[in-house]
């Protein structure tokens, strides 16, 4: 039964009348009886028989008694227990089938607590409420579900996570297999770093910092991740580690952890350097990569010289092969891209041009936009032809190196597809910030990493899942109107009800998007509704 409003009355003075119908299926068709006619809904309004008749047929709601009670200045100071979070990536979690491989694992060990759910749990704080373990361990008193957890508990997990790490990864990978079904694939690889404070060890090291905190002992952390974005594994590596051992690294962790045939690395212009191209061709692993454009002496006088007769892949790319002794590249112009360049040097050298007659030239040398475009004489500055015509060979073009045999289109186009994932790797690095950490021992460390990397596959899961019904959320704000639904839990005449708070934002689509239904209003905590979630 619903309550219907019904216009009425006369056409020079109409009114509107409230109704109690009920709907009813004769045959195929559903239909509607008027229960009853309440009258004049102004009337009822206005003489408060309307809120009289709510608050006589609210005695008999059960979910109404206790929502009346929560409003009682002793209820509403209990503590109300974050949920939203917990039940979407609750979800996600067991779609990746973690309880089941985290289950078998643990099986083996004698734990007296849920390790799987203290799993989670790490990678549910790392996505909600970033910290330590012990800031972790007060942040999950107030989760529902999550209560009972302690701080040994966490340091005991994290220590499972790194022993067992290898493994885990290999169950996820060996579940998504059809990501490597074809006889090639491509994989994006890439690194971040984390420092702590404290004493070295064999794991904590000075080494390059990425934090711009040299005077730090530090971790570097590298994530593999498919074509279309999924994290496979990361490794943690001293912090001292020198980028070729990292690719070492790699190399055993895709051929032997993976067992994969065919891999096409791709990385970055950050990832190019004689040793680490080496390293790969040495281990017969092919790649893909970004080449230093400007830094580099051989493409600048020689390949971009020998790129003259461009293929056309689409509006916004042209490619031209150029080979120099054993060394393959594919030269990449996007024809729109160089215009663009043109005509921002053009209006800088116009800018420059005006300084340079204002007077004032020493300070120009300074801009490094502009320094590069300048030729000093002894007592002179002045605009350098050749070093503007040596800079208009780089407008709208990027380079590629590699050894495989694909063709130069599809060199370029593996390269533009995984072009995506860096993007969303380095949007995604966030999660993988694990500080602070305040683990002594090494092992614990790893432990730590591993839980930010399953939160992040989790992000990834949930940012899949919202694109593909086209929904272009704010990440910041999904993740805070899904904590801002909470659950408070009252009793009433001997039974525990939970009450869930408003929903908030976009929280409807973070539950809509994994598939869920959002708990009711109220429910019993014994409820099937309730144990479901």
């Amino acid at each position: 039964m619903y309550v219907r409003v019904k216009r009425g009355g006369s056409p020079a003075a109409p009114h509107d009348y409230l109704q109690i119908v009920a709907g009813y299926r004769e045959g195929r068709r559903v239909k509607q009886r008027v229960v009853a006619n309440l009258g004049r809904l102004d009337k009822l309004m206005l003489d408060g028989s309307l809120d009289g008749l709510l608050k006589g047929l609210g005695r008999f709601s059960e979910q109404l008694k206790v929502i009346e009670r929560a409003r009682l200045p002793e209820v509403t100071k209990c503590q109300a227990k974050l949920w939203g979070p917990v039940l979407v990536f609750r979800r996600l979690w067991e779609e990746q089938g973690l309880p089941a491989i985290l289950g078998v694992l643990a099986a083996k060990r004698r734990f007296r607590f849920d390790v799987e759910r203290v799993c989670f749990a790490l990678a549910l704080q790392r996505l909600i409420d970033p910290g330590s373990d012990l800031q972790g361990s007060s942040w999950m008193s107030r989760v529902v579900g999550l209560e009972a957890i302690e701080l040994q508990q966490l340091y005991r997990t994290c220590t499972f996570l790194a022993e067992n790490k290898e493994r885990i990864e290999r169950e996820l990978f060996l579940r998504e297999r059809t990501l490597f079904d074809s006889s090639v694939d491509l994989v994006f690889f890439d690194t971040t770093s984390t420092y702590f404070e404290g004493r070295p060890s064999l794991l904590k090291r000075y080494g390059f910092s990425k934090d711009h905190r040299p005077d730090r002992v530090q971790i570097v952390v590298g994530v593999v991740m498919s074509r279309d974005g999924w994290p496979l594994a990361c490794e943690v590596m001293p912090g001292n580690q020198a980028d070729v051992k990292a690719v070492a690294g790699l190399i055993r962790l895709l051929k032997g952890r993976f067992q994969l045939g065919r891999v096409i690395l791709v990385a970055d212009r950050g990832f190019v350097s004689s040793e680490n191209l080496g390293a790969l061709a040495q281990a017969e692993l092919e790649y893909i990569v970004g080449a230093r454009l400007r830094q580099c002496r051989e493409i600048r006088e020689e390949v971009l010289k020998r790129a003259d007769g461009y293929e056309k892949v689409s509006d916004n790319l042209q490619v031209q092969e150029v080979v120099i002794e054993d060394r393959r590249y594919v030269v990449c112009l996007n024809p729109a891209e160089a215009v663009r360049d043109a005509a921002e040097r053009a209006a800088l050298l116009a800018a420059l041009a005006k300084r340079l007659a204002a007077g004032g030239p020493k300070s120009l040398l300074g801009n490094r936009g502009y320094a590069r475009y300048l030729k000093v004489a002894r007592e002179s500055v002045a605009i350098d032809p050749d070093r503007v015509e040596s800079d208009a060979q780089f407008d709208g073009k990027y380079v590629l190196q590699t050894n495989t045999a694909l063709g130069a289109a599809e060199t370029a186009q593996a390269y533009r597809s995984l072009w995506q994932v860096e993007r969303a790797f380095r949007e995604l690095k966030s999660t993988l910030a694990v500080r602070p950490v305040f683990h002594r021992r090494d092992v614990n460390i790893i432990g730590h990493v591993f839980g930010a990397f399953l939160a992040l596959r989790l992000e990834v899961a949930l940012q899949k899942k919202l694109a593909a019904k086209g929904w272009k959320l704010s990440w910041p704000s999904l993740l805070g109107d899904l904590a801002a639904l909470k659950a408070v839990q009252i009793t009433l005449d001997g039974r525990s009800y939970t009450i869930r708070t408003e929903l908030e934002g976009d929280c409807y689509k973070g539950f809509q998007a994994v598939g869920l239904r959002p708990p009711g209003r109220v429910q019993l905590v014994d409820s099937p509704e309730m144990l479901c979630h």
